[in-house]
Order: C-alpha cells, then sequence, then structure tokens
C-alpha cells in the first residue's frame, strides 16, 4: 500500500510539473502599460517548437480598426490581417522556460527575442520581448483560458 501513494504521489508532482511547462493552450495576453485585455492567442508546439497565432482582440475602440492589418510589417506580412497572424514562433523548451524564439508586435511591426515561462501552476505566462540582452525588454503577463 506504502508503493502505491508514493508512486500515486510521484506522478502527481510530474503531472503538476508538467503542467506549469504546458504553454500549449489559449491565452488572454494583458498589456504590461494599461492592464487591459489585448488579445487571444492560441499557443501550439510541433516537434518541440513553440507557436502562437492571434484568434481574436480585444478591447477595440470604436474608432480603431476592428480587423485592422498590419501596415507596419516587413516582408509577406506587411498588408495582413493581424487576428490569424503567428506572432510567436521558434521557441524551443529550456529547463522550465522556452526561449530562443521570436516575438512580432503587430502594432509597430518590430519583432524581438523572446521567452516564456510559465507560472501558477501554468494558469499564467510571463512573456518578455527583448532586444539583445533579457534585460533590455518588457514582460507582459498572459492568463491561460479555459
Amino acid at each position: 500500500m506504502k508503493k502505491l501513494v508514493l508512486v500515486l504521489l510521484s506522478f502527481s508532482l510530474l503531472s503538476t510539473g508538467l503542467m506549469a511547462n504546458d504553454i500549449a493552450g489559449t491565452w488572454m495576453s494583458i498589456d504590461d502599460e494599461t492592464g487591459q485585455a489585448k488579445s487571444h492567442i492560441h499557443i501550439w508546439v510541433h516537434n518541440g517548437i513553440a507557436y502562437g497565432k492571434i484568434l481574436r482582440l480585444l478591447n477595440r475602440k470604436p474608432t480603431e480598426d476592428q480587423d485592422p492589418v498590419c501596415t507596419e510589417c516587413k516582408g509577406s506580412l506587411n498588408g495582413k490581417k493581424v487576428v490569424g497572424m503567428t506572432i510567436l514562433w521558434g521557441l524551443k523548451q529550456d529547463g522550465d522556460e522556452w526561449s530562443g524564439g521570436t516575438i512580432l508586435d503587430p502594432k509597430n511591426g518590430k519583432t524581438y527575442k523572446c521567452k516564456i515561462k510559465a507560472k501558477n501552476g501554468g494558469q499564467t505566462l510571463d512573456v518578455r520581448g527583448y532586444i539583445g540582452f533579457s534585460l533590455l525588454g518588457r514582460t507582459q503577463v498572459w492568463k491561460r483560458l479555459k
């Protein structure tokens, strides 16, 4: 009986750790400057690499374009609709965080290096975009949607 309890406890701890690192799912991005919800973003992992695309824009003012295109994006993304756009790519898991990827800000068309870390039992993500070194950047906290 003691062995069974030990096995179940070990499995429970292992699965909790895996959930904390599981970034796949749908997330609500929160603007780090205003604190307002900005969008719903779907993150998936394919062959060990994480990607994310915008599913929905939130809190658009009536005077703002409700279905905008990225006029500031470079290359093939220029003029493409923001909803449905892949804005996160190339992240690989490194211990308890995902790093080595890129994130696009469709508002200004700029790309940044990116790293992500799941927190609060996998219910929030710290998403850090930066230039050069991680110290030169910003972090947003995204909330998991059910």
